[in-house]
């Protein structure tokens, strides 16, 4: 069975949709940075609208967003919303099956005052700003903004089907074209997995939808029954984009997940997670990380059981003693455990430390409980906010009511408070496979950066497993040993995506080999990087500065005849009518100055502070108006019949200024990055590259060290290639050219970039380019060479195709830098793909003899 998202999946398609363009409306309203995988579920959406292919979902447009837990569903309903609005829709339903998640929705879309509204403090589009509207029907919408109705798909099936004063009805949807949202929409199924819609929540939506051709249906969920063969055949031509959780975690967006299992006791079992909680709490201190993890702790099955659990985590705190911190310190065998003592040790906290801290954090108005529906509304806001500064929960009680819609980056222990187990024949029970839910919501990545540049929103430490700050990166579940239950719930987390079960993977030993530490690369050295730095505007003195050189605009005056044109800088007479179309040029400065004030004002981008930051050498909005080198040099040329341009009216002048504008703002942000690299710096090569830890899938390429290529090599550093198939087909070509370097090159040494070197391109994208070679030539002993190479498998070469534009601009700069009385040649090589070999030898050879 074919699925419309895999459509997108062959090298033709993929090629195509990184060539679509994602609209101002979308990027410039949202107020998080839009992720890969986020712009792919965009522009997805964008090509299914705007071309035709074998398969393209007919109307009324119905299609579903299989997106993991965590990935930002939720940004993508804003975005499409603003495109959508751009694309004449202003009525909005959305809909989901529990009243807590709607709470969290509405402060997303409506309140600018919470952490995780989505949107920027003014949402403009087509150079208006325009309002997110609650609405109770779509009587009371209006055509100027968005307007939503929130409800739950309970209540609007009852609205429907019994009709009453003031609630929505079917013919609310008849006359007005709707965008119908239903976020965790796999509750939207049992009429499909029953084989009877009638009567259904699944009929209502079906029904609604129909109600109008143009209506558009867009449904998300995190959790599609692929295996139900009805669900699958609904769905094969609506899921237009699949990114799972096995996705999401292998993209580094999730925590990883650890399991602690010990023989302790239930107190003891939490007073190891306190010890955790404050670990990770004093080593953020550390690096300067604003963090405050959070503990959830799981009761089995009522709300009676989790209150007395809150009653007894009280009393353990209150009796909390050195003791009992002693007592985990001297038995615990569970390795984490140990490295936070010892960390505990290092940094002078003693046990006295330890407990007087652990009981300041745990105070009981620091505790909440989350258990039925009236507790959870009560206290949305803490829930959804507890990452915020502000916000002092430190830990969480609860039963089922967090599995779904909950939104948390700093949860980074669950502990277990029971020890039965439901599961059956080695199949995880119902019991499991919600806590293996609860887990995917706590495994979402809490965003930190450490090093400049670094991406604060992915895991960093995969492969350098022995780095304190890995535990900042995992969620750990704590639970009594029991080896069917564990078994059990590795086989939900692994069947969810979220889990690599450590009896897949195994550690390997990377490091630099004897020989290669003895040569004078290593002990006098250095590599050449650069860092993400804010993008300097100091030199721009004018439009030109900044690429806009065509001083000219074009735009029709309406009058019943000719067409509209409205193109940038282009000088485009429109096609008329047999009646004469003429042409009359109007400088901006010409224009009466209230209406171009006006104009500006009316687009945020024009505000004097912002504008300031990409011209910061003007003094005035009317010295931008007016200077020659910015507005004033510019030129309006009007077309309509002679009475027409006799009669041009400051209304006409606003339309075509308000045009200019956004193009002149679209030309700047699309050529304009918020940042750049800076210049490259030398590190100590003794200093960056180490031996390490690298976890790797057992079997896999990876876990193959192509020890029989590289291990008596001198020219490699490392003692393996822990690498893709790719990155060791490279090695294996640069062996078999190796004496040919050797002939016209000395101090020939290939390093594998483990993460320890970034480089970042022109608008500040951080790149880590997967080897460095180094080499000096044999008659210029004064001139080393470091180039940087990236073998790229031809799946990735389109998607990842910046950084190979940045390798090819790196190797026509040839950036030369002297220290002291060497010269260091900085360069690059375009991507090697096996496909392409002999093409990569070429620019090899051409870069190091050219």
């Amino acid at each position: 069975m074919i699925f419309l998202h895999e459509i997108f999946n062959n090298p033709f398609a993929r090629k195509a949709l990184a060539e679509v363009p994602l609209p101002n409306g979308i990027t410039d309203n949202l107020k998080f940075g839009i992720r890969p995988y986020q712009e792919e579920a965009f522009r997805r959406y964008l090509y299914m609208e705007q071309e035709d292919f074998d398969g393209k979902p007919r109307k009324p447009v119905h299609l579903l967003y299989n997106m993991a837990t965590g990935s930002g569903k939720t940004m993508v309903m804003g975005g499409l919303m603003l495109h959508l609005y751009e694309k004449g829709y202003r009525n909005f339903l959305f809909f989901v099956n529990s009243n807590n998640i709607i709470q969290k929705t509405k402060d997303n879309f409506l309140n600018p005052q919470t952490s995780k509204y989505l949107f920027r403090d003014k949402i403009v589009i087509d150079g208006r700003e325009v309002f997110f509207k609650q609405i109770g029907n779509f009587d009371e919408s209006d055509h100027e903004n968005i307007n939503i109705k929130f409800t739950t798909i309970q209540q609007l099936h009852i609205d429907l089907n019994n009709t009453k004063e003031n609630s929505v009805t079917y013919e609310d949807f008849q006359d007005k074209k709707i965008v119908l949202m239903a976020d965790e929409a796999h509750h939207l199924n049992s009429g499909t997995k029953n084989g009877n819609l009638f009567g259904s929540w699944e009929e209502t939506v079906l029904e609604i939808l129909h109600q109008n051709f143009e209506n558009i249906l867009l449904e998300f969920t995190a959790t599609l029954d692929y295996e139900s063969r009805e669900i699958a055949e609904k769905y094969k031509d609506k899921v237009i984009y699949k990114y799972d959780l096995a996705q999401f975690r292998t993209d580094k967006f999730s925590k990883e997940i650890n399991l602690v299992r010990s023989m302790y006791d239930e107190e003891e079992r939490i007073i190891q997670a306190l010890i955790l909680n404050l670990y990770r709490q004093e080593l953020a201190i550390m690096h300067h990380i604003n963090l405050k993890p959070v503990i959830l702790f799981k009761a089995k099955k009522t709300i009676k059981e989790s209150e007395q659990n809150k009653e007894n985590f009280h009393k353990l705190i209150s009796d909390f003693s050195e003791t009992m911190v002693d007592k985990i310190r001297k038995t615990s065998t569970v390795t984490i455990i140990q490295k936070a003592f010892e960390f505990f040790e290092a940094r002078n906290i003693s046990i006295t430390d330890i407990v007087k801290r652990i009981q300041t954090h745990f105070r009981e108005e620091n505790c909440l409980s989350a258990n039925n529906d009236l507790e959870a509304e009560k206290n949305q806001i803490l829930l959804n906010t507890l990452e915020e500064e502000n916000n002092p929960i430190r830990a969480v009680f609860a039963v089922q009511k967090l599995n779904e819609g909950w939104d948390v980056l700093n949860l980074f222990d669950i502990v277990r408070l029971y020890e039965d187990r439901d599961g059956k024949d080695g199949n995880p029970g119902k019991t499991t496979l919600s806590e293996a839910q609860l887990i995917g919501r706590g495994a979402r990545y809490y965003p930190f950066a450490v090093e400049e540049g670094e991406d604060k929103f992915v895991r960093k430490y995969d492969d350098d497993i022995s780095n304190d700050l890995k535990i900042l990166e995992e969620l750990y579940y704590h639970t009594k040993e029991d080896s069917r239950y564990i078994s059990e719930l590795k086989k939900a987390l692994v069947d969810s995506g979220i889990y690599e079960d450590e009896a897949n993977l195994e550690i390997k030993q990377l490091k630099l080999k004897p020989v290669f530490k003895t040569t004078e690369l290593y002990k006098n050295g250095v590599v050449f990087s650069n860092s993400k730095i804010p993008k300097s505007f100091t030199h721009i003195k004018s439009f030109k500065d900044l690429g806009i050189s065509k001083p000219k605009f074009s735009h029709q005056l309406s009058s019943g005849v000719g067409k509209t044109s409205n193109v940038f800088f282009e000088l485009e007479k429109p096609v008329s009518s047999d009646e004469g179309i003429k042409s009359e040029g109007i400088r901006i400065k010409d224009i009466q100055k209230h209406v171009v004030r006006y104009a500006l004002s009316r687009n945020p981008f024009f505000y004097f502070d912002n504008l300031s930051r990409y011209f910061p050498n003007i003094t005035s909005i009317r010295e931008f108006i007016e200077d020659e080198k910015y507005l004033g040099g510019m030129e309006i040329i009007f077309y309509g019949i002679q009475s027409r341009l006799q009669e041009i009216s400051h209304f006409d002048y606003l339309q075509a200024l308000n045009r200019l504008l956004q193009n002149i703002e679209m030309d700047i942000k699309h050529n304009i990055p918020d940042y750049e690299g800076s210049s490259f710096q030398a590190q100590p090569i003794r200093q960056v590259f180490r031996d390490k830890e690298i976890r790797v899938k057992k079997g896999s390429i990876k876990a193959d060290g192509q020890e029989n290529v590289v291990s008596e090599e001198s020219w490699y550093a490392y003692n393996a290639n822990y690498g893709t198939n790719e990155e060791k087909r490279f090695v294996e070509l640069f062996s078999r050219r190796f004496r040919g370097l050797n002939q016209k090159f000395q101090n020939i040494h290939l390093i594998r970039n483990e993460r320890e070197i970034k480089i970042f391109d022109k608008a500040g994208r951080a790149f880590e380019p997967d080897f460095i070679l180094f080499c000096s030539k044999k008659n210029d002993k004064q001139l080393s060479y470091q180039v940087f190479i990236e073998p790229k498998g031809a799946h990735l070469i389109d998607y990842d195709r910046w950084k190979d534009d940045f390798l090819r601009e790196m190797g026509d700069e040839k950036k030369t830098i002297t220290i002291h009385t060497n010269e260091y040649l900085i360069t690059a090589v375009p991507f090697y793909n096996h496909e392409n070999e002999r093409d990569f030898e070429i620019a090899l050879e051409k870069t190091l003899t050219g």
